[in-house]
């Protein structure tokens, strides 16, 4: 237990971080300039949809509806896009999280009107750079994620949808779902700062990208053109919009959704199948699971289910690390403290 012991409460004070901790699989994080490339492609592999899952998602795509998933928090939602991104190669999935003072503009685009005023009036004393700025108001715009899901790719002969992931879409504003529905069932947008300048030339504006490239994908645009200020949709994005649950949505929005529910896993197999995915990753370096400890922590994981408990898979897969890793067992209090009902 000792290697297990890194904190104490009776040996002196030193430095025990000398040669880094082996972390989980899935908690190892990429340094590079915080660039998510290699988290996303993880979740992708990693995650292992169900037939239900895999029906939800194809009826989405052909319809061009959005995809709401309920499920309890840690079921997998937000997962189930990274794992359509990964499979077909759509480059970065554009993440859009939602809390209670998120608008609709938020995910359509910014405008920086106040680097633009600060620009403007630097540069009052060389009225040429003023003119040149006040006509750049692309420098000051960008797409948000959503505004990037429908903009198009450059390349008109690439008919890849981008994904966009609207996360807990639930903690939202009670006007956000009836906002998003004019987008969704009409396919466009404009921005007004753009639409007023009556400018017949495209202008370049930024997106969302920032850079993740599956092998054999080209890269995609950093800037898409946008002419009389609309944002057009050519390949209608495929839309995974989460709810943990906590209120209703209204009923203009839901029929025009493809709906499905994620159920707590209550069979063996499928959370066997989740865990080797996950410890038994060309990334995971020595992380190679013990059957015994699996089928024992599976089988406590189970357990706390059939008595109702809502337990999440990544708490399973914490209590796995753990004891796997060290000398415990499925009913040690280690274990016990990772694997407390969330309600």
């Amino acid at each position: 237990m000792n290697d297990w012991q890194v904190y104490t409460k009776d040996q002196p004070p030193r430095n025990r971080f000398k040669r880094p901790l082996v972390a989980p699989p899935w908690r190892t994080f990429v340094a590079a300039g915080g660039n998510s490339a290699g988290l996303q492609v993880r979740r992708g592999q990693t995650y292992q949809p169900t037939d239900k899952e895999v029906e939800a998602v194809n009826a989405a795509i052909h319809l061009r509806r959005p995809l709401l998933l309920t499920g309890d928090p840690g079921s997998g939602k937000s997962s189930l896009a990274y794992s359509v991104a990964w499979r077909l190669q759509l480059g970065e999935v554009l993440y859009w999280p939602i809390n209670s003072k998120t608008t609709l503009e938020d995910g359509q685009y910014r405008y920086d009107a106040i680097a633009r005023l600060r620009d403007a009036n630097l540069s009052k004393s060389d009225p040429e750079t003023k003119q040149r700025l006040h006509e750049q108001i692309e420098r000051y715009l960008s797409l948000g994620p959503l505004g990037t899901a429908l903009a198009p790719r450059n390349d008109q002969r690439d008919h890849r949808p981008r994904i966009l992931l609207i996360d807990e879409l639930d903690k939202s504003d009670i006007d956000l779902p009836n906002d998003l529905l004019h987008v969704f069932e009409e396919g466009f947008f404009t921005i007004p700062e753009l639409e007023r300048l009556e400018r017949t030339d495209a202008l370049q504006i930024r997106t969302a990208y920032r850079g993740l490239v599956f092998e054999g994908v080209p890269a995609e645009d950093a800037t898409v053109p946008i002419t009389g200020g609309k944002v057009p949709c050519r390949e209608f994005p495929i839309v995974v919009i989460t709810s943990n649950g906590e209120r209703e949505f209204p009923r203009a929005f839901a029929r025009r959704c493809i709906r499905h529910h994620i159920e707590q896993i209550t069979q063996s197999d499928p959370l066997e199948a989740i865990a080797r995915s996950h410890f038994e990753s060309p990334d995971a370096e020595g992380t190679g699971l013990d059957p015994d400890k699996l089928k024992e922590v599976i089988d406590r994981f189970l357990e706390k289910r059939g008595e109702h408990q809502t337990l999440a898979n990544d708490q399973l897969l914490n209590a796995l690390y753990l004891a796997n890793s060290f000398d415990f067992h499925a009913k040690d209090d280690v274990i016990e403290l990772i694997l407390q009902s969330l309600q």
